[in-house]
């Protein structure tokens, strides 16, 4: 999608994120946002890599590493989308591969892009309904964490999310009106990306179950989020887009959603009062 000079002097203009803010105090160079050279390749278009042993290894480890801690906390929609994915533990996954599921349940398409991407790119592919993706995964040495995002956290954290159709809808909508915000309402956004398509925890007949990226690829994050360490407030618009966070240390506040039908509705009507009407 194409963006006009004043569309790239406002998102010039607006506050940086909580990624940029611990990239400028040197946290990690690969955290600092890019910004994509031409269109990347999507969907049937993407050229997969060949993966070396040690990396379909790493992907194992990791994919049967998670699966081992969510039964009983992440919630119905995530497993249900790893299943439509066909995700298991064989090896790195081909992204041409998952888009192609991904489209056949909801209509996104997944785009190759090169590490972290900024904003401008980041939304104006949302808006298209293209999630972008890495594919390239972490290193043996940075498999309990890792600051950078890689293919794991991409693939595995955030897809199956993208089959449950409230959510991809939201996340479409997302992308829309983050192309039109500005200033302050770009932090309001980033702070309801983070405590919902990051972060969010959602209420099940079973109980509170995890859907956020951020905890479903993270061993510690997916042990702690249901803890007593973590206080967990209802989710509102108004709520959530007045509490800052930071990236670097496990969450101590999260928000719980009742529906995700919840977080469509809500949204539509923030949007609507904000003035960023799609």
């Amino acid at each position: 999608m194409m963006k006009d000079s004043s569309d790239a002097a406002a998102m010039e203009d607006a506050p940086v994120s909580a990624y940029e803010r611990a990239a400028e105090e040197g946290i990690d160079p690969r955290c600092v946002p890019q910004y994509l050279e031409g269109t990347p390749p999507i969907g049937n278009e993407i050229v997969a890599p060949v993966y070396s042993n040690e990396h379909n290894e790493n992907w194992k480890y990791l994919f049967n590493r998670q699966m081992s801690l969510l039964p009983g906390r992440a919630g119905e929609s995530y497993m249900k989308g790893v299943e439509i994915l066909g995700m298991d533990d064989s090896g790195v996954p081909a992204l041409r591969d998952l888009s192609a599921r991904m489209e056949a349940a909801t209509g996104w398409r997944i785009a190759r892009i090169p590490g972290l991407l900024h904003e401008k790119d980041f939304f104006g592919l949302l808006a298209d309904r293209v999630f972008p993706s890495t594919d390239y995964i972490r290193e043996k040495h940075e498999l309990d964490y890792t600051p950078a995002p890689d293919c794991f956290h991409d693939m595995f954290g955030h897809m199956p999310m993208l089959t449950e159709p409230a959510v991809a809808d939201f996340y479409h909508r997302f992308g829309k009106t983050a192309l039109n915000a500005k200033g302050i309402q770009r932090t309001w956004l980033e702070r309801l990306h983070w405590f919902t398509i990051e972060f969010g925890l959602i209420r099940q007949a079973e109980g509170l179950r995890i859907f956020g990226a951020g905890i479903i690829s993270s061993k510690n994050e997916v042990t702690h989020a249901l803890s007593d360490e973590v206080e967990v407030r209802d989710f509102s618009m108004e709520a959530v887009i007045n509490q800052d966070y930071e990236v670097w240390h496990l969450q101590p506040i999260l928000f719980a959603l009742d529906s995700f039908e919840q977080l469509e509705n809500e949204f539509r009507t923030w949007t609507e009062r904000e003035g960023l009407v799609i």
